[in-house]
């Protein structure tokens, strides 16, 4: 086996491995399951916000 094979077995491995990968992270991402984490991880960087306009004694 030469380099230029394993290369070319490599490029193809890794295609499809990034593309496994791709479709696992997509899969976590749009399932249902996932949808109330993600809405509440997307309020974090407003939680401070509103900390700071109510004021210490708030």
């Amino acid at each position: 086996m030469t380099w230029l094979e394993i290369s070319e077995f490599a490029k193809q491995f890794w295609a499809a491995w990034l593309m496994l990968v791709f479709l696992g992270i997509a899969f976590y991402a749009f399932r249902p399951k996932n949808r109330e984490h993600f809405a509440e991880c997307a309020k974090i960087p407003f939680k401070n916000e509103r900390d700071e306009q109510q004021g210490p004694g708030a």
